[in-house]
C-alpha cells in the first residue's frame, strides 16, 4: 500500500501501521528533510505533521546532535543504527528529552531513512520509584532508631544541664545554656525524621488536586523573594486523586520551597510552574503482590533556577543529599517517603534552564478515566 507524502513524493508505507505505532517516527528524505510523522511524533515535538514536514530534521534536534550521525550512518552502511541516551527536542518543541534512537533505510527507496525515537522515560520512572521507595525505607529505618536510642538520652543530658545551672556563675552557665540549645536542635531534628517512621495506612479520600495546588500557591506566594512568580497550567477535567489531602499538600509544598530557594540561589528573578495532566498507559506492580495499579494523574512543579548537577539527580531523593549549603537533605526524601505511601511515583527530570518535578498518581478507582491507549510497564 502505498502513501502520498505531504512533500508529493508517494513511499510504500502503510499509513495506518505508522500511526500505529506507540513511539514517534519521523521519515526524512536524502536532504534530511522531514517527509512523515506519525501521530507520536507530532505529540512528541507539540507540533502538527504540517508544521513538521516544513522542517528539516535539523531543526528537531541539538546542534551536532548523534542523531543527525545516526542517520547519515544508516546511509552508509544499509543497516540499522542504535544511539542510546540521546537529547532530542529544542526549546521551541519542549526541551530536550532523553531518548533511544534507531535509524533505517526504507526497504524499497533508499533515499529515505526511518528515524523511531523509543522514549526512556518509562524505565527512568520504573527505576526512579524503586530507588525512591528504598530510599524512602531506610530513612524509615533510621527515623526509628534515631527516635529510640537518641532521645531518652538528650532529655537526660538537658534535664543534668538544668540542674546544674542554679549553682553555676554567669560564665559557667552560658555552657549549659549551650548544651540546652544544642540537645533542642538535636531533638527538632529527630522530630523531623520520626515522620519517615509512621507506616500506618493512609486516611484516603477522593481529592482535588487543583484545590491542594492552590493551598500551596497561597503558602508558597507568601514566602516568595522578589522577582518569583507563580504560574500555573492545568487540565481542568483531571479526575480526583485518590489520596490523603494534608499529605498531597505537603509534598507540594516541600517541592515548591525548594524551587523558591533554587530560584534564589540562581540570584535572578524566575518562575514556578505547576502544571496537571493526564498520562494513560503508566501502570506498576505494586511491590509484594500480583496488583497492577494505573498512575495516570502528573503533576509537575517547573522552576527556572541553576538545575540540579547531573550526578546528584540518581540520589536526590535520598536523606542529606542536598544542593543548598544549609540544607539538611531530608524534604526530597519526605517527598519521596509520601509519595510512595500514596503508590505513585516521582522524579527528577533536568531541563535546558531549571529543574521539574514529576509526580504520578493514581485516580479514583471508580472514577471513569478518558478513553484512551495504555502501556504496562
Amino acid at each position: 500500500m502505498n502513501i502520498a507524502l505531504e512533500s508529493g513524493i508517494t513511499v510504500p508505507l502503510p499509513k495506518n501501521v505508522i500511526d500505529s505505532l506507540p513511539n514517534p517516527l519521523v521519515v526524512v528524505d536524502d536532504e534530511d528533510r522531514i517527509c512523515l510523522a506519525n501521530g507520536a511524533a507530532e505529540n512528541f515535538f507539540h507540533a502538527s505533521s504540517a508544521m513538521l514536514v516544513r522542517l528539516r530534521l535539523g531543526d528537531l534536534v541539538p546542534f551536532s546532535s548523534p542523531v543527525i550521525n545516526a542517520v547519515a550512518q544508516a546511509r552508509d552502511t544499509a543497516g540499522v543504527v542504535n544511539e542510546y541516551a540521546v537529547g532530542v527536542g529544542t526549546p521551541r518543541f519542549g526541551g530536550e528529552r532523553i531518548v533511544d534512537v534507531q535509524t533505517a533505510l526504507m526497504a524499497d527507496d533508499s533515499r529515505f531513512v526511518l528515524v523511531m525515537l523509543l522514549e526512556r522515560s518509562m524505565a527512568h520512572k520504573i527505576d526512579r520509584q524503586l530507588t525512591s521507595r528504598g530510599a524512602a525505607r531506610s530513612v524509615s529505618g533510621m527515623a526509628s532508631m534515631l527516635a529510640h536510642e537518641i532521645k531518652n538520652p538528650l532529655a537526660g543530658i538537658r534535664g543534668a544541664a538544668q540542674l546544674l545551672e542554679p549553682g553555676l556563675d554567669d560564665e559557667d552557665r552560658t555552657l549549659t545554656r549551650l548544651i540546652c540549645e544544642e540537645t533542642d536542635r538535636i531533638r527538632d531534628l529527630v522530630d523531623q525524621m520520626e515522620v519517615f517512621s509512621d507506616e500506618r495506612p493512609l486516611d484516603r479520600a477522593p481529592v482535588n488536586i487543583h484545590a491542594v495546588l492552590e493551598r500551596v500557591k497561597q503558602l508558597t506566594i507568601v514566602s516568595l523573594p522578589g522577582g518569583v512568580t507563580v504560574r500555573e497550567d492545568y487540565d481542568p477535567s483531571l479526575p480526583p486523586v485518590f489520596g490523603n489531602k494534608d499529605q498531597l499538600v505537603q509534598v507540594f509544598l516541600n517541592l515548591a520551597k525548594n524551587a523558591a530557594e533554587a530560584i534564589e540561589m540562581g540570584g535572578e528573578a524566575g518562575e514556578i510552574m505547576f502544571t496537571t495532566a493526564f498520562r494513560p498507559g503508566i501502570r506498576l506492580t505494586v511491590p509484594g503482590t500480583n496488583e497492577r495499579i494505573t498512575l495516570p494523574l502528573e503533576v509537575c512543579v517547573h522552576d527556572t533556577g541553576p538545575g540540579i548537577p547531573e550526578e546528584l539527580r540518581p540520589n536526590i531523593f535520598d536523606p542529606f543529599v542536598t544542593t543548598k549549603p544549609s540544607g539538611r537533605g531530608l524534604g526530597l526524601a519526605l517527598v519521596a517517603k509520601l509519595v510512595r505511601d500514596h503508590g505513585g511515583i516521582v522524579e527528577c527530570v533536568g531541563r535546558s534552564r531549571g529543574t521539574t518535578f514529576r509526580v504520578l498518581l493514581p485516580m479514583l478507582r471508580t472514577q471513569a478515566a478518558p478513553s484512551q491507549g495504555d502501556t504496562s510497564a
